[in-house]
């Protein structure tokens, strides 16, 4: 029922690190429209550091239950139910996320149209239950979703577009990180070896990885784990490295984009950080070896992306030279940002 003021409550839900800072501009928009947000984060990876650091308010619920797909399926149940009082209590309009299978449960459960965006189209997200509507990059065919087409939308460019043109450099990093600028400079961001969509080549192309790297004479590797546990892992498997000082893990939360604008060069067994790297114009290098997705074959048929596809490769395709890295970004398009809150904003208007 549409409220007297016409205007609503939107439930957006902070389900994995990348959306905190692809949802910051979106909440901020919708705000400015006089709409209300009710935000809630699931406690895992760094989703909690990094809503501190954007300044958020919200409600925290739930944890990472770890790759066992029994164990995940227990983790969504049991999350549900956590964040279940919060929702009755606040009964939103609209429920939004880029793909938490908790809250597209708890919207089937109650009645509430749910917008999941996606720009995967091979991740598993409504297995069980659907949601009202999927907003996709427009690089994804519609085919690819299964989900009545009348409810697919898109948006032009890739997800990193919403939230990168509101980026500005800030050189506090480089002594944050102990750089001296005499160093090439590599982000490494481990591979997912806790997604279901994980290929294990992936972990055999990072290990390359770093052994390549950690024989550059020039290079500084910051290594961005995905948790404690991968932290751990890494620093026991490369001892060494890090206690010369050659490899590091940041002690807390950076800003990714600044640290992306800073390296050389970024290699990634992920999605995001990937992308990020090619919206900024930063040489990457991606080691997933999951379903390649439409929007990375998009980026690498352009030229914006390398895709490494096995040891032989590491060290053929990857090159580790410094940046000539330009005073600021160049200016970017709000298009991405804009058609996804016009979109969200039509949705709104049909609940």
């Amino acid at each position: 029922m549409m409220k007297k003021d016409n205007k609503k409550t939107i439930w957006i839900d902070l389900d994995n690190s990348p959306h905190v800072p692809f949802f910051v501009p979106i909440i901020r928009e919708l705000e400015k429209q006089g709409h209300s947000v009710l935000l809630t984060a699931r406690d895992c990876f760094q989703v909690r550091g990094l809503a501190d650091m954007y300044g958020l308010s919200y409600k925290l619920t739930g944890r990472h239950y770890g790759k066992n797909k029994i164990m995940k399926l227990a983790g969504i149940a049991i999350r549900s139910a956590q964040m279940l009082p919060t929702i009755l209590k606040n009964r939103p309009d609209l429920a939004v996320s880029h793909g938490s299978r908790a809250q597209v449960t708890i919207a089937s459960l109650l009645r509430i149209p749910s917008v999941v965006i996606a720009d995967y189209e091979h991740a598993k997200v409504w297995a069980v239950v659907q949601p009202t509507w999927v907003m996709t990059p427009e690089v994804i065919a519609n085919e690819l979703i299964s989900l009545d087409k009348n409810h697919i939308l898109q948006y032009p460019g890739i997800k990193e577009d919403v939230y990168v043109p509101n980026f500005s450099p800030n050189d506090g990093i480089k002594n944050q990180l102990g750089l001296n600028g005499q160093e090439i400079v590599v982000t490494v961001r481990p591979p997912a070896n806790e997604a279901h969509y994980h290929n294990p080549q992936s972990d055999v192309l990072f290990h390359e990885v770093m052994e390549v790297l950690g024989q550059h004479p020039r290079t500084k590797i910051v290594v961005l784990p995905r948790n404690d546990r991968q932290a751990e892992s890494v620093r026991s498997s490369w001892p060494r490295l890090f206690e010369s000082g050659k490899a590091l893990v940041p002690a807390k939360v950076v800003d990714g984009l600044n640290l992306i604008w800073h390296s050389d060069l970024v290699i990634s067994g992920g999605g995001t950080m990937n992308r990020e790297a090619a919206a900024l114009g930063v040489p990457v290098y991606s080691i997933f070896r999951g379903k390649t997705g439409a929007v990375d074959r998009y980026l690498a048929a352009n030229g914006r992306m390398t895709l490494v596809t096995d040891e032989k490769e590491v060290k053929e395709k990857i090159d580790i030279t410094p940046r000539k890295r330009p005073d600021k970004p160049q200016q970017a398009s709000h298009a991405s940002l804009d058609r996804i809150v016009g979109n969200l904003t039509q949705v709104l208007q049909a609940c």
